[in-house]
């Protein structure tokens, strides 16, 4: 049997393995099982060094493992590198080799729904691991992006790395989101069922048709984002639909095979 895993800490909350064994198992593979381990920083890497010796192909890595990913790889993708993050290794002939799925995931949700993404204003909240995936994936398809952080400075670093703008002081506090085609929340704002629209400075009534709002926190339903973006006319992606294409990507890493979509959205919201 071949395994595979999603790592975090805390990790009981994660639809993954629901949503990879039911793909699994529509794609006939029965021989592989994917589980869910909840690891302490501390002990990641000497537990991801292990793994390949107790059957496991690969695994997933979510909060707070994504950059502890990366630096316990033996190589890693051009995006993982260039991103600074990892959420997917694989285990191949006694090397780890990671990738990030977190950024062409987003693109692949935003191709559906935001048309052709270069040159169209974007804003991205959050410049922790999910955030620096956003960022880079948004600005390697030709966004103007900016960034946003509650700590500046670590806005400041990230934008001077990958190439973004940060949003200007004076708006630190109050950004009128009907400047963006797109929005993208990749901070925690909304993680645990909490008001995420309230924990992030954008005005709530300035959401507007034509535009499409990314929340990649996903909880029991839509969060107060997505409801108010909704509720102004605005194309939206949740947390949820960003999980499915992502995982869609690590699949096809794992097996060699193109999952069904379908069967993990559906396995995702059950």
């Amino acid at each position: 049997m071949a395994r595979l895993a999603v790592l975090g800490h805390p990790v009981s909350h994660s639809r993954s393995p629901a949503m990879q064994n039911a793909a699994l198992a529509a794609a006939g593979l029965a021989d592989w099982q994917y589980e869910a381990i909840d690891v302490d920083p501390e002990a990641f890497a000497d537990l991801v060094r292990g793994l390949p010796g107790q059957g496991f192909a690969g695994v997933n890595v979510t909060v707070p493992h994504k950059e502890a990913a990366l630096a316990v790889a033996d190589e890693a993708s051009p995006a993982a590198a260039a991103i600074g993050a990892a959420n997917t290794l694989t285990f191949v002939e006694g090397r780890i080799l990671a990738e990030n799925t977190d950024a062409p995931g987003l693109v692949d949700a935003l191709g559906e729904e935001a048309g052709g993404l270069a040159g169209r204003p974007a804003l991205a909240l959050g410049a922790g691991g999910a955030g620096r995936a956003v960022v880079w994936a948004l600005a390697e398809a030709g966004m103007d992006v900016m960034l946003w952080n509650r700590t500046r400075s670590k806005a400041e670093s990230l934008a001077a790395e990958l190439g973004v703008e940060v949003i200007p002081h004076e708006q630190h506090g109050g950004i009128d989101p009907g400047r963006f085609e797109v929005i993208v929340n990749a901070s925690a704002a909304g993680l645990g069922g909490g008001d995420g629209l309230a924990d992030l400075p954008l005005d709530p009534g300035g959401f507007r048709p034509g535009q499409t709002v990314v929340d990649m926190v996903y909880g029991e339903g839509p969060g107060t984002l997505i409801e108010a973006a909704e509720r102004a006319g605005a194309a939206t992606v949740d947390g949820l639909e960003i999980l499915v294409r992502q995982g869609a990507r690590s699949f096809e890493i794992w097996t060699g095979r193109q999952p069904d979509l379908e069967v993990m959205r559906r396995a995702a919201r059950a």
